[in-house]
């Protein structure tokens, strides 16, 4: 427990900076700008939300390969997963800038986006994409990283880049009026300072050095590759789907309620920033616990996760019931009754989940450890529950709940997620460790 908890630390304080990307970006907006410029962010947030979890799936999926051959000492595995992981990364940087480009405008005409607040949302997306290769290098450097126990790093790029986006948001936006376009650009710049330093701090690990052989892409180890990765960000892809349908019914709703619904997305990161960083510390221990034959260990492993989860998620939980109106409030401006019915709205929502939030916490503890043993199918499939689940109650709740169903759609959607991750986890601890058992006992 306290191994998982003191490599987790590291990467909570580094979420805690890459949240400030997104909270800073929409305080500025949301003070300087109004709630048009914040409801213009929240229409922009499925769609980039897409990308990202594309990108992080793909990488994060990379990842377990390195920390299962670095488990197992296995220095020449280790340097072809880490050559092949930098060229499909590259490649598929590419793709995503072009697909994600393309889809800007169908999408939003789908998600049937207000017409006032549209050209704001377009234009920051057409930033955001543009930037997607400086997204991918992050990701993988700070994969690469944790896939060798190394969390410290990718906590300083994030704290470096957080205090350049700080000072980039208010010079962008306050001082040049560049609008919502500059909050985009500080953000990218930001961004690509935190892939300078990884870069940097791996050039001295020989470790993770790919050699030029190592570059030149193999059927078989790609394929390896592909099916850790693919399925990983196959489930970000259809969670950001189901957002998608969340997003196209808020814009129902009209101006007010997307800026609340915002708001609280904002802070929903806050939510999640511990789960996140037990989510990597899984994959990493589990990875490399698996590559060194110690079964037992991630049963142990396993069980001290989800105590640190829960009473992890109980306690930020209750401090965001407590604190969450003055939080929100720092979102939201307007007359006096724009803000009044934007904040109510907001604060309802960000009690629900905060009550709710040992269920998300536990998700992601189950979700990585599979993943660590290289199931990815399981926590894909999960993916899948999640999206129904969450897609089919907000299109029936609200129907007797009207905009109050919205709000239990995400709660549910989690609970879904964990129906399916509970029995898969129970599977692989009695059936696939228990072969990794009678493994260690042979040998």
């Amino acid at each position: 427990m306290k191994l998982l908890f003191l490599f987790s630390l590291p990467l909570m304080f580094g979420n805690v900076f890459q949240q400030l990307y997104t909270v800073v970006d929409t305080m500025i907006v949301g003070q300087t700008l109004g709630v048009s410029a914040l409801a213009a962010l929240g229409a922009a947030e499925s769609l980039g939300w897409m990308s990202l979890g594309s990108i992080q799936g793909l990488t994060q999926g990379f990842s377990i390969r390195m920390a299962q051959q670095f488990g197992a000492k296995d220095e020449d595995g280790l340097h072809q997963a880490v050559g092949h992981s930098i060229v499909l990364s590259a490649l598929l940087a590419v793709l995503l800038t072009i697909v994600f480009q393309a889809a800007v405008r169908p999408v939003l005409a789908i998600l049937q986006t207000p017409e006032d607040i549209k050209p704001d949302t377009i234009l920051y997306l057409r930033i955001l994409f543009a930037g997607i290769p400086i997204v991918v290098a992050y990701n993988l450097l700070a994969s690469m990283l944790r896939a060798i126990g190394d969390s410290k790093t990718p906590l300083i790029a994030t704290a470096i880049a957080a205090a350049s986006n700080i000072v980039l948001d208010l010079l962008f936006v306050c001082v040049f009026g560049w609008g919502i376009a500059g909050a985009a650009e500080a953000t990218l710049i930001a961004q690509f300072i935190s892939v300078v330093y990884c870069f940097f701090t791996i050039r001295k690990l020989t470790l993770l050095h790919p050699r030029r052989k190592d570059l030149r892409l193999e059927v078989e180890l790609s394929g390896k590759l592909m099916l850790l990765g693919l399925p990983m960000a196959f489930q970000n892809f259809i969670i950001a789907i189901g957002s998608m349908i969340v997003q196209r019914l808020i814009n129902s709703f009209g101006v007010i309620f997307i800026a609340g619904f915002t708001a609280t997305n904002k802070l929903y990161g806050v939510l999640e920033i511990a789960a996140t960083s037990y989510g990597f510390a899984m994959v990493t221990y589990t990875g490399q616990n698996l590559g060194a034959n110690q079964p037992k260990r991630i049963r142990e492993g396993l069980k001290a996760g989800v105590i640190i989860a829960l009473i992890t998620s109980t306690v930020l939980g209750a401090i965001l019931i407590l604190l969450g109106k003055p939080l929100l409030s720092l979102f939201i401006s307007g007359t006096e009754e724009e803000i009044s019915q934007t904040l109510a709205i907001a604060y309802h929502y960000l009690s629900i989940m905060s009550v709710c939030l040992p269920i998300l916490y536990v998700l992601y503890v189950l979700r990585s450890t599979l993943q660590g043993l290289g199931d990815t199918v399981s926590p894909m499939l999960s993916g899948v529950a999640e999206f129904a689940m969450r897609t089919g109650c907000v299109l029936l709740l609200p129907l007797w709940l009207e905009a109050e169903g919205i709000f239990y759609a995400e709660v549910l959607a989690w609970t879904g997620a964990d129906l399916v991750l509970i029995p898969s986890c129970i599977w692989a601890l009695r059936h696939r460790l228990t072969k990794s058992d009678d493994t260690k006992r042979n040998l």
